[in-house]
């Protein structure tokens, strides 16, 4: 299991942009850890497979001696390397806000194995009350760290693509991303 979520107490202290696949994110950090990430409205590019073009993930976070803009390069480094198929794991200090609840909700995201997926009514079993699927999604949907804490990898009983603040595309690349990942990971055994 996952370490848990640090209380919410450092004040915000480093923002950063960078280009992605998916478009512009922008993440922030306080000195206890990452505290949200989230899209922009501008596309990143791709190669025709649909990976990020050479580069395309390079940034530049200020570098003072800051806890929080450390934050922000580890961050970075491990976005580009998540979206380059060579990270299936982030090892990040994190500071979302968000109630109790919500925060036990997201600590079950970070069990999901890269290039799988869930229901979630799973996730709401995975906390002890299949009844909270509903609750479930709605913390999901309020989760600050997409990518990084995956609520991508929550998906409807049917297997449908729902609830994504991002939109269902960017879902859809996600998991078809993780899925490519895996194979060539698998292929080459």
């Amino acid at each position: 299991m996952p370490v848990p979520f640090p209380p919410r107490s450092a004040p915000l202290a480093a923002v950063a942009t960078i280009p992605s696949p998916l478009g512009e994110l922008t993440l922030v950090a306080t000195a206890a850890g990452l505290r949200s990430l989230a899209w922009g409205t501008s596309r990143g590019e791709r190669t025709e497979g649909g990976e990020p073009a050479a580069g395309a993930c390079a940034v530049a976070v200020p570098t003072p001696p800051d806890p929080a803009a450390a934050i922000l390069r580890a961050a970075a480094d491990q976005l580009a390397a998540y979206f380059a198929g060579e990270r299936t794991e982030f090892d990040l200090p994190l500071d979302p806000g968000g109630t109790p609840f919500q925060k036990r909700a997201w600590a079950v995201l970070r069990t999901i194995p890269f290039g799988t997926t869930i229901s979630y009514a799973d996730q709401a079993r995975r906390l002890g009350d299949a009844r909270k699927a509903r609750a479930v999604g709605g913390a999901n949907g309020r989760n600050p760290l997409p990518i990084v804490v995956p609520c991508h990898r929550v998906i409807g009983s049917g297997g449908a693509l729902v609830g994504f603040a991002a939109g269902t595309d960017s879902k859809a690349w996600l998991l078809e991303h993780e899925r490519a990942v895996v194979e060539r990971r698998q292929s080459r055994r």
